[in-house]
C-alpha cells in the first residue's frame, strides 16, 4: 500500500505538471469562452462500468496518459474529490454534486466502478482532482483542501457543484 501511495503521489505531481501548461491557456479565456467549453461536451458524456479502480474505462485508451493516471487516481481518493466542489458548470448542466461526479458516476457496493468522461473532457475537473488528491497525500485536510480549491476557482470559472463543506467526522 505504501509503495502504492508514493507511485500515486509521483503520478499526481506529474499530472499535475502537465495539466498546469494547459490550465494557464483556460485560465485566460473570458468567462464566455469558458462556459462555452463547459457545456459543450456534455451531451456526449460516455458512460462504462469496470471492476474496480484498477480496471480502467476503455474511453481512456487513446487520450493522453496523464488523464487516465487522473481517473485512477480519483478511482482510488474518491472520497477526496467527493467532498471538492467543480468549477466548470456542470452542477447545472448536468446535475453533478462535486468532482467526483465528472469521473464517477457510481461506485456499486461488490466495487465496481461505473466511469463518466467528463472529465476526460474538462481541464477545470482533470485539475481540481488532481490538486486535491495530492494535497491530500502532502497532509492537508479535507477543509483545507476544499478552502484552498473555493479560493482559486471562485472567480473566472463556472457555477460550483451543490457540494456540502466537509463535516467535522469526514475530515
Amino acid at each position: 500500500m505504501n509503495r502504492f501511495f508514493h507511485t500515486t503521489t509521483i503520478l499526481l505531481l506529474l499530472a499535475t505538471a502537465g495539466l498546469t501548461g494547459c490550465s494557464s491557456e483556460s485560465a485566460s479565456k473570458s468567462q464566455d469562452e469558458h462556459t462555452t467549453h463547459d457545456t459543450g461536451h456534455v451531451a456526449g458524456d460516455l458512460i462504462e462500468e469496470t471492476s474496480g479502480a484498477n480496471k480502467l474505462p476503455s474511453f481512456l485508451s487513446n487520450m493522453d496518459p496523464q488523464i487516465a493516471q487522473v481517473y485512477q487516481a480519483v478511482g482510488y481518493n474518491y472520497q477526496t474529490v467527493e467532498h471538492m466542489a467543480c468549477y466548470c458548470g456542470c452542477g447545472e448542466s448536468v446535475g453533478h454534486k462535486s468532482n467526483r461526479d465528472c469521473f464517477i458516476q457510481e461506485i456499486k457496493p461488490s466495487g465496481a466502478i461505473v466511469w463518466n468522461s467528463h472529465g476526460a473532457t474538462c481541464n477545470n475537473c482533470l485539475e481540481i482532482a488532481a490538486e486535491s488528491i495530492l494535497m491530500k497525500s502532502e497532509g492537508k485536510n479535507l477543509r483545507e483542501i476544499r478552502t484552498h480549491i473555493d479560493n482559486k476557482y471562485k472567480e473566472g470559472y463556472g457555477k460550483p457543484t451543490p457540494t456540502p463543506l466537509p463535516n467535522e467526522s469526514s475530515l
